[in-house]
């Protein structure tokens, strides 16, 4: 584990991505969020947190610290996962906004939305089987600290997305509604994309399966648009999700 004892330093550059991505979404109408965006917002946010000082308390000698946080580490990971699916309903009551007043929404249409919740669905359950995948593994340390690292590059998505296409439209917002809302997307993609190949390389787990599920999450987000779009997915969740 020595080649972890400064992780938790560099496990400050995603929480600052995230709340760098999110701060104008969650802060900027904060009175105004509904109260599952506050939940899912703060769970994720001690999720992330917990990924700063777990790998401390593991490799400062605080092996018995880190093992009680873990417990309560994975009730948490819990809380990501069920208030991401309670955040779905809010994706299909959008469409269904943007859809009665297109005016208000511009480039942002319905299939926009359907596309969101279609790729949030895989990436949370992605999310769940790298923390299930952690506990198994939690007696081999090197594959338990893997899987862990890299759930916050198969969540990352959603805050960083939102950041990055918030200013893309401010730059471009003389073209409203004309923009290509989806440019910004593929940037962060690729972006994440890249922070997980640079992170695998530098603790040598390229081909560990805990970076293909992680990359493979995030190649899938790039399908935004087409799965927005098809009539299949769309109905699928507008009929499971109500």
């Amino acid at each position: 584990m020595e080649k972890y004892k400064d992780l938790y330093i560099w496990m400050l550059i995603p929480l600052a991505l995230m709340q760098l991505g999110i701060f104008e979404d969650y802060w900027g109408d904060f009175t105004d969020n509904a109260w599952a965006v506050h939940v899912h917002y703060w769970t994720g946010t001690i999720w992330y947190i917990y990924l700063i000082i777990q790998p401390y308390f593991a490799t400062h000698g605080k092996m018995a610290l880190h093992r009680t946080n873990g417990i309560i580490g994975m009730f948490l990971a819990g809380g990501v996962c069920l208030t991401a699916f309670s955040m779905m309903h809010r994706d299909i009551v959008t469409t269904q906004r943007a859809l009665a007043m297109p005016d208000n929404f511009g480039p942002f249409e319905p299939w926009f939305f359907f596309g969101v919740a279609a790729v949030e669905i895989p990436m949370i359950i992605a999310f769940g089987y790298a923390v299930i995948q952690s506990i198994l593994h939690r007696k081999k340390l090197e594959d338990h600290a893997w899987w862990l690292i890299t759930t916050v590059f198969i969540i990352m998505m959603p805050a960083l997305a939102r950041g990055i296409q918030n200013v893309y439209v401010d730059m471009h917002i003389a073209e409203w509604p004309s923009i290509d809302i989806m440019l910004p997307n593929y940037f962060t993609q690729v972006f994440i994309i890249g922070l997980t190949l640079l992170a695998a390389l530098k603790y040598k787990k390229l081909k560990h399966p805990a970076t293909y599920l992680a990359v493979g999450v995030n190649v899938y987000t790039c399908f935004l648009e087409p799965l927005g779009k098809s009539e299949a997915i769309q109905t699928f969740l507008t009929t499971m999700i109500k």
